[in-house]
């Protein structure tokens, strides 16, 4: 039986040649979040779960302090001398497992080399997590092979790292802990502030995630969520004068909204900016509370509730956010438009990648022609979807040779 890696043993075994037996399999998840979208730099809660699309890793240990990379998505090998490992533009996508393998070492753990092949069925640049896929199973790999004994926690915390401090980019915990930490049919909520966390059932039976893909490169995702992050801090600094023990805008309720928006509009200045800072803050707020109370309802089965949340998560990250953009609009406002959707929002950072909408099984294959339609006549593009099932966090694989059989 075909299987994804043995699809892929030939190209392996060119870049690395050898003994099978000296192989050594892994498999990282990418991740959706269902909902609480810009929170978990807010210090709120989301609720993201693992899929079974993802990373596939094959390793093979070297003894000559030389790591060397590939990948399907290019004909490029990367080789590293273990002793010279640092950020470089032109590494490419090595520059992810290759900071992972430096704050390991940080950490007392190394190896002597590696050969590393990276494959996978994640779309790159959708918001699915393709980078912390990759990092997570560098990180579990690495730890696994050294028998370093760090736990998945842990190694979500270094894959976060990383990417920070290696590769440069500012984001939060949930992606690699969710891909850590996941497992099937259930959706992590996590508290992004103190890292306490609560595996949920998801009780949808008879329906299906749907994961559309705008095809839209993410073009202003990043300059917009670093003006997005200053926002937040702005109202953040104003409500710790008047309540200096808030550590984070979530931790903020929504009862306390009124007071809170007559604070910021009393001390933040004058003119739209201060209209941005309120709508920034309201939707942090009410989104964290949408996390926390989606996986209540969905831990319940109460899937139509569930759908009219992720359907206000769209509606916040529209209006007060402003993540969204016209492709991802125009996706979920056919989705809100089709048979059996009950609920449908943008997921990710915003300004193209995914929307993420729950469908009646039985009305999946009218959903995606629907929405296909919709959407190229809104736009003039073609979307991409994905049915995926909710996953297990990263795990090692069977050996190879089972599995190329």
């Amino acid at each position: 039986m075909s299987t994804p890696l043995s699809d892929q043993i030939d190209r392996i075994l060119a870049f690395s040649p050898g003994d099978p037996d000296r192989l050594r399999a892994y498999f990282a998840p990418g991740r959706v979040n269902l909902i609480g979208e810009h929170t978990d730099y807010n210090g709120g809660y989301v609720l993201p779960a693992a899929l079974t699309m993802g990373t596939w890793l094959v390793v093979r240990p070297r003894s000559d302090r030389r790591f060397r990379f590939a990948t399907t998505f290019s004909d490029r090998i990367v080789e590293v001398a273990a002793d010279d490992i640092r950020y470089r533009p032109e590494q490419d996508f090595a520059n992810y497992p290759l900071g992972v393998i430096d704050i390991l070492k940080r950490r007392g753990v190394e190896m002597s080399g590696m050969d590393m092949f990276f494959f996978g069925n994640l779309p790159v640049g959708a918001g699915l997590s393709s980078s912390a896929s990759v990092e997570v199973a560098t990180a579990f790999a690495i730890n696994d092979m050294a028998g370093a004994g760090l736990d998945r926690e842990t190694l979500a915390l270094i894959a976060q790292q990383a990417e920070n401090e290696f590769v440069g980019v500012n984001c939060g915990v949930m992606d690699q802990f969710s891909i850590a930490m996941g497992k099937r049919n259930m959706a992590l909520s996590l508290n992004c502030l103190t890292l306490a966390y609560e595996l949920v059932p998801v009780h949808a039976e008879g329906y299906r995630l749907v994961i559309a893909n705008s095809n839209v490169p993410r073009r202003l995702a990043g300059s917009k969520y670093n003006e997005r992050r200053a926002e937040c801090e702005a109202a953040l600094a104003v409500v710790k004068r008047r309540f200096p023990d808030v550590q984070a805008l979530a931790e903020l309720q929504p009862d306390a909204w009124p007071d809170v928006e007559s604070l910021l509009r009393a001390e933040a200045g004058d003119g739209c900016e201060v209209d941005n800072i309120v709508r920034r803050a309201r939707h942090v707020i009410f989104e964290s509370h949408r996390a926390r109370e989606a996986a209540r309802l969905l831990a319940a089965g109460d899937v139509e509730a569930f759908g009219e949340l992720m359907n206000a998560s769209h509606r916040s990250l529209r209006d007060d956010y402003e993540v969204t953009g016209e492709a991802l609009d125009a996706l979920v406002e056919a989705a809100w438009s089709a048979e059996g959707c009950v609920g449908s929002r943008m997921t990710g950072a915003g300004f193209g990648g995914c929307t993420v909408s729950l469908v009646l099984a039985d009305a999946v294959e009218a959903f995606t022609k629907h929405v296909e339609a919709a959407y190229q006549q809104a736009t003039g593009r073609s979307p991409s979807f994905y049915i995926s099932d909710l996953g297990d966090g990263v795990h090692a694989l069977p050996a190879l040779d089972a599995l190329i059989r």
